[in-house]
């Protein structure tokens, strides 16, 4: 089951991980959110222990390194 944590990021806002499918959720502050497939633990765990989540996720996930899903754009409040 994906569970979904509030990060502190310039970037992001909200990161969860389903350790069964290898499904990476990440909502960024804008509102839009995506899945991403195949991801290892070991990316997630880095990215929810680095210092800037953000930068992590540019460098570990993002620009097709997994494949991914638009999932939502959500109104900011």
């Amino acid at each position: 089951m994906l569970k979904r944590k509030r990060v502190e990021s310039s970037q992001l806002r909200f990161v969860g991980y389903d350790r069964s499918t290898e499904t990476l959720e990440v909502e960024f502050n804008h509102g839009t959110i995506y899945c991403h497939d195949e991801v290892p633990e070991e990316v997630f765990l880095g990215l929810m222990a680095a210092p800037s989540k953000g930068r992590c996720f540019n460098d570990a996930v993002r620009d097709g390194r997994f494949a991914y899903a638009f999932v939502a754009r959500k109104r900011r409040r």
